[in-house]
């Protein structure tokens, strides 16, 4: 009896641990409509941050870019996901997006086609991002616009950092330089 016990908790553990994707497993739509797949960031921390062009918190995109420019290259890089779930605060198509982005902060980070990162309609990225039973490390909310995701060299999820916390919080450059 203890024997089929050890062996059904092995079988369900190694379920469990083998049905977990990587960041690395995803692809995704680059705000042009390309394919994007992720593994090609691999070997690189990655920040992960949903944003909108009408929301209070929008001036980040200015952090996020000068982020970018200080820390980005080879071991580092961000990448944005627009989306509309808090209060319509990103109404706009891809294109105009990516237009707003490069006016007024000139964004050069990585953005990508505009998901849902709430719902029913949720992106299966967010779902990964936001599911302990699929990153293996923790469950989370996307509470507003901005919401910032840490991953790691090695695809997985490190932290979720608030919207309200800056892109250039020591937090989150402690992290990039360690």
């Amino acid at each position: 009896m203890k024997r089929t016990i050890l062996i059904l908790s092995l079988i369900i553990i190694s379920t469990v641990a083998f049905s977990q994707k990587s960041f690395y497993d995803f692809k995704v739509k680059d705000i042009d409509g390309n394919d994007f797949d992720l593994s090609g960031l691999k070997g690189k921390k990655v920040l992960v941050v949903n944003t909108a062009s009408k929301c209070g918190l929008t001036p980040q995109y200015k952090q996020l870019e000068e982020l970018f420019e200080k820390y980005g290259g080879d071991k580092f890089t961000i990448i944005g996901f627009p989306a509309n779930n808090f209060m319509k605060q990103e109404p706009g198509t891809n294109e105009e997006i990516a237009e707003f982005c490069e006016r007024n902060y000139g964004v050069t980070f990585k953005m990508m086609s505009k998901i849902s990162v709430k719902g029913d309609d949720m992106d299966p990225l967010y779902q990964w991002l936001t599911s302990k039973s699929k990153n293996g490390v923790m469950d989370s909310e996307v509470k507003w616009n901005f919401q910032k995701y840490l991953i790691d060299e090695n695809g997985k999820l490190v932290d979720v950092i608030d919207p309200k916390v800056k892109p250039d919080d020591a937090k989150i450059i402690g992290w990039i330089t360690k």
